[in-house]
């Protein structure tokens, strides 16, 4: 590692195969704390590039546990996090408001290691016990629609950086690894990314796949649809601004869409707004950004018909339910 660090520490990058080769070593156990923390830090203090970011991506798919889910076109909508603005768990959400419309989520999550609640903390404090037992997984998934992955286990190299990250306490390149990386390759990504730079990482990424993938960035600094200003959207067929009032109907202020200050707190709003007793400002951002997962999915013809199947989904009880029947599923297994 030292050769490596004093190669990086001159400026210079990684070449792919040299990138999946550190990831690859790392994941084994072949290097100590202090030096995987000084080669997440050389991330901090420059960009990261395309080819260094796709050698990461390898060694984690090289490593990851697949998941196979009876051939379910499945969808995951997922932030990088990062973005320092402690929202509440506004993806997660969307991936219940989702499931009750019927569409098949496989959500990847992560505890939280520069927010205080990431999905896996919230999904945790709601009941939901992780596995990366396929048939456990898949019998969710048909019962309720939806299923949660929590990174760890399926990525070993996740699980051994996970300490050094929480006391990092700041976003690092793990974070953008994190919604490339989903072990049930979903067919559809809604991806929220924290930075103009990062959203046109993604794109050239993504554009290398097979997934159908929308992109999402709020324009004053959120990885997802806040509806606190205008919003870039880049999808398969190009790109576009679009603003609040033609994604939610109406513009919030950022204290609106704060998060609790605590797991347990986040865990009370959360199932607020999954019961539709969230305000008016919660509901239109998850709404908004579950319109656009569906939307994604192409089973569509406008977004306004994707936002009101949200809709439908959130006031019916089905999104609810949606939860409801997961955790049941999940306690039986």
């Amino acid at each position: 590692m030292k050769k490596i660090l004093q190669y990086l520490f001159e400026y210079k990058t990684l070449d792919r195969a040299k990138a999946k080769e550190v990831l690859l070593g790392i994941s084994k156990g072949q290097y100590n704390e202090s030096e995987i923390s000084a080669f997440i830090t050389v991330y901090l203090m420059r960009s990261i590039t395309i080819e260094e970011l796709q050698g990461f991506r390898d060694a984690l798919l090289e490593l990851c546990v697949p998941v196979d889910l009876n051939g379910n076109q499945v969808i995951d909508i997922v932030g990088t996090g990062g973005d320092g603005k402690n929202t509440f768990n506004i993806s997660t959400l969307s991936c219940f408001i989702v499931a009750g419309t019927g569409c098949k989520v496989a959500k990847h999550g992560n505890y939280g290691a520069s927010s205080i609640s990431g999905a896996s903390n919230l999904m945790e404090q709601l009941g939901y016990k992780f596995s990366n037992n396929e048939s456990m997984l898949k019998r969710e998934l048909e019962g309720s629609n939806i299923c949660f992955l929590h990174a760890p286990l399926f990525h070993p190299a996740l699980k051994l950086v996970a300490p050094i990250r929480k006391n990092l306490g700041v976003r690092t390149f793990f974070n953008m690894l994190g919604p490339m990386v989903n072990p049930a390759s979903p067919a559809f990504q809604l991806v929220g990314v924290y930075n103009l730079e990062m959203a046109r990482i993604y794109n050239y990424l993504l554009q290398q796949g097979n997934a159908s993938f929308t992109i999402i960035h709020s324009l004053d600094g959120y990885d997802e649809i806040s509806l606190t200003g205008d919003t870039k959207v880049i999808n398969n067929q190009g790109e576009r601004v679009m603003t609040p009032e033609q994604l939610g109907k109406r513009m919030v202020s950022p204290t609106d869409i704060q998060g609790g200050q605590t797991v347990e707190e986040s865990a009370k709003i959360f199932l607020k707004i999954l019961k539709a007793e969230g305000t008016w400002a919660q509901t239109a951002v998850v709404l908004a950004n579950a319109a656009m997962g569906l939307y994604s999915t192409g089973a569509y013809s406008k977004y306004d018909d994707a936002y009101h199947a949200a809709v439908e989904s959130l006031e019916s009880g089905k999104a609810f339910r949606a939860l409801n029947k997961l955790i049941e599923l999940n306690g039986t297994n």
